[in-house]
């Protein structure tokens, strides 16, 4: 990890810039976030910036391949925490280390994708960063008609506390990238359909495990929902490479 000549940690705009290649989602917002909710705790000049060490950095790589890669909430991200903690901070390769199965979170939109936790129907949530509606915009570069027009074709839902999550800055990002096709919300809405037939039909097929209340029902039913979402990903890119061979 490369540092400053002048000392041995790095800023938290150097952080950003050191996992950004890994991690492209990741604002300093979201790092601002993870500190307030107690999962890193970098140090503080006597100026009040933060600073950040090797062990630091790591913390945060490792926080973020367990969002990124396993959906986890943020309560068990603090139980692998004190696990990693106790063990001298040591942090398990999170592609292999997911032992707890990431509860699937029911979509904003309205879809019936969640699978329940609890006798009250809750479940754990996908993402834990939360920004405005002026930080999103100016994160995926999106003028005021274009968040809109994905809000009103459902792409991206309104949400009633008035900010974002993860799962939206990576939608309206996505969205950036197709207008800059001449690709117009509507156009999208297709995927927002794609994404709730399949999460319907996801359900039909863990319904069984996921209505009993027996914890480790739920917790195979929470798995089996990640290795469906996996294997989707892999049909759909075969798939789509195959049609594209039509193309170009």
């Amino acid at each position: 990890m490369p540092l400053a000549r002048s000392r041995d940690y790095l800023s938290i705009g150097e952080v950003l810039d050191s996992v950004r290649a890994d991690f492209p989602d990741v604002t300093i917002s979201k790092i601002r976030f993870l500190e307030a909710e107690g999962l890193i705790s970098p140090e503080r000049t006597a100026s009040g910036y933060r600073k950040f060490y090797d062990k630091d950095v790591a913390r945060l790589r490792y926080i973020l391949a367990l969002q990124r890669d396993h959906f986890l909430p943020l309560r068990v991200i603090k139980d692998r925490l004190r696990d990693a903690d106790s063990n001298g901070g040591v942090w398990p390769d999170p592609l292999v280390e997911a032992t707890t199965p990431a509860p699937a979170a029911k979509t904003r939109a309205g879809t019936k994708s969640g699978i329940s936790q609890g006798e009250n129907g809750s479940v754990g949530a996908l993402t834990s960063l939360q920004i405005s509606r002026d930080e999103l915009k100016k994160a995926a570069n999106l003028s005021e008609p274009e968040l809109k027009g994905l809000e009103d074709y459902g792409i991206v839902a309104t949400p009633d506390s008035g900010n974002y999550d993860e799962n939206d800055l990576v939608v309206a990002k996505a969205a950036r990238r197709f207008f800059d096709f001449g690709v117009e919300p509507r156009h999208l809405r297709m995927y927002r359909q794609f994404a709730e037939r399949e999460a319907a039909f996801f359900e039909q097929i863990v319904a069984p495990g996921a209505r009993r209340r027996d914890p480790t029902a739920q917790a195979q039913a929470a798995k089996s929902v990640q290795e469906l979402a996996a294997l989707s990903r892999q049909l759909k890119e075969a798939a789509l490479r195959s049609s594209l061979r039509e193309i170009v």
